[in-house]
């Protein structure tokens, strides 16, 4: 579907903040550990390959919390969705949560930049496949029957998924708006300046400034349920869809 040339071209990238409000707790206590290991140390390629049945361990985890009752996409996703459905083509969003809470929300496309937690992929063909339940080193690969799967997310030291296209989007785009980000993860922390250098309007959404806070031209504070509702129904009276 092409571009509607009367329609802004908007660019959101979301992060851990629109999730906060679902029920999707961290794994990271006060410590800032899980099971006496540091969040890093189950997210490398390196702890993948010392100690595989602890970082399938850590995924099942959390791909059994997000199957809980509880967790369900709340006002952000679903007006995020709505703006989708106005804008069309016109529209990119972009997430760095590995959940599906834009997906039930009802977002039909979703550039996933550090993978799905409901994916499993090969090692050896780098296929995906959506994965639903737990799995771990005796599982064997759909594509390879061999034992070669892995979590589909990406680990520190990776490259995140999709960039060229995120980078092609972030070229054309009018608007930027990052929501829930901390402005700590670099490349998608970089986003805000490309998009500025582009000529587009940058504004950020978050319960507080992030770090890169300067570097946006507006900035709206509060709970993503609350304050991204308001500016996606102002955004959309304003070009009357």
């Amino acid at each position: 579907m092409s571009a509607n040339q009367s329609l802004p071209n908007i660019v959101i990238l979301t992060g851990a903040g629109i999730s906060a409000e679902s029920g999707l707790k961290t794994f990271r206590d006060s410590d800032g550990l899980w099971e006496n290991h540091r969040v890093e140390e189950v997210a490398t390629p390196e702890a993948f390959e010392q100690n595989p049945s602890l970082v399938y361990r850590f995924y099942n985890a959390r791909r059994a919390q997000l199957r809980q009752d509880e967790v369900k996409p709340n006002a952000a996703h679903e007006a995020l969705a709505k703006l989708e459905n106005a804008f069309g083509s016109n529209l990119m969003l972009v997430t760095q949560n590995v959940d599906d809470l834009h997906e039930r929300g009802g977002s039909k496309s979703v550039y996933h930049m550090h993978g799905r937690l409901l994916s499993a992929r090969c090692a050896i063909s780098q296929q995906a496949f959506d994965w639903h339940d737990s799995f771990d080193h005796t599982t064997k690969c759909p594509c390879c029957n061999r034992v070669t799967l892995r979590p589909d997310i990406v680990w520190f030291g990776e490259m995140p998924m999709y960039m060229e296209e995120i980078y092609g989007a972030l070229s054309k785009a009018d608007v930027f708006i990052a929501i829930g980000t901390s402005g700590n993860v670099y490349p998608a922390a970089g986003f805000v300046q490309v998009a500025k250098e582009s000529g587009a309007h940058t504004i950020e959404a978050n319960l507080e400034p992030g770090v890169t806070n300067a570097l946006f031209d507006e900035s709206m504070t509060g709970p993503a349920s609350h304050i991204v509702p308001k500016w996606v129904d102002d955004l959309i009276s304003k070009y009357a869809l």
